[in-house]
């Protein structure tokens, strides 16, 4: 059987002249048993393409979303707004949705994710939930920081168990949540940690980043094999 085609977004730099990855998620796609394909940025009525020649798709990590994309001004702190990276991921995350795609979202993408399900975000965790964590770790991407709950009966507990620990990289997160999706995580702060879709396609979302995690961690590595393997029949 041909590996699942999982497509991968791609950021992009400043100055628009590349479009590129980190290698960590090809790796763990490919560790798990699946083929990923790049998307990099192109016009959203293009979308539509790239769904007829994957399987799944991969949200990645990256910059903040442009406010405008869920009705909000922006605010002091924004990092690296890409408006043309945001308007092709939330078509393609609709178009996937709509088509019964699965969808596994990582940082960034969980944003994404929400935002395209009609949710919004905090714009800078610090100013606008007093008490919460230091969610933007000093230390390198392959420790974990903090813990996470996991809510019972959850696709994600399932993967993960009752809690775990990840690292944290963002200064953003999921406030309002998305139509037809639901929280299966939460940091000690109350933060959103990840979601997930209330239907029977597998949507995960998120918050932290299990492709540089998944080497000494192997439930974070069952989270990418939990995605393949569903197209494994």
């Amino acid at each position: 059987m041909a590996a699942p085609r999982i497509g991968v977004t791609c950021d992009l730099e400043r100055g628009r002249e590349r479009a590129f990855l980190r290698a960590t998620y090809l790796q763990a796609i490919t560790a798990a048993g699946g083929l990923p394909l790049l998307l990099p940025p192109v016009k959203p009525e293009l979308a539509a393409g790239y769904l007829a020649i994957i399987d799944g798709l991969l949200l990645t990590g990256g910059g903040d979303i442009e406010p405008s994309f869920f009705n909000a001004r922006p605010q002091a702190g924004l990092y690296k707004v890409l408006p043309e990276r945001d308007a092709f991921e939330l078509a393609l995350t609709r178009a996937a949705l709509a088509a019964g795609k699965p969808v596994l979202a990582i940082c960034r993408g969980v944003q994404v994710l929400n935002v395209a399900a009609g949710g919004n975000l905090y714009q800078d965790i610090k100013t606008e939930v007093p008490g919460a964590l230091e969610h933007n770790q000093a230390g390198p991407r392959e420790q974990p920081s903090h813990d996470i709950k996991v809510i019972p009966g959850t696709r994600l507990a399932g993967i993960l168990g009752a809690a775990a620990r990840v690292n944290s990289l963002h200064h953003q997160a999921v406030r309002r949540v998305g139509k037809g999706l639901r929280v299966s995580a939460v940091a000690p702060d109350g933060l959103i940690e990840a979601l997930e879709g209330d239907g029977e396609v597998v949507v995960i979302g998120v918050q932290w980043h299990p492709e540089d995690l998944y080497g000494h961690d192997r439930r974070q590595k069952y989270l990418f094999e939990y995605f393949v393997e569903q197209f494994l029949g």
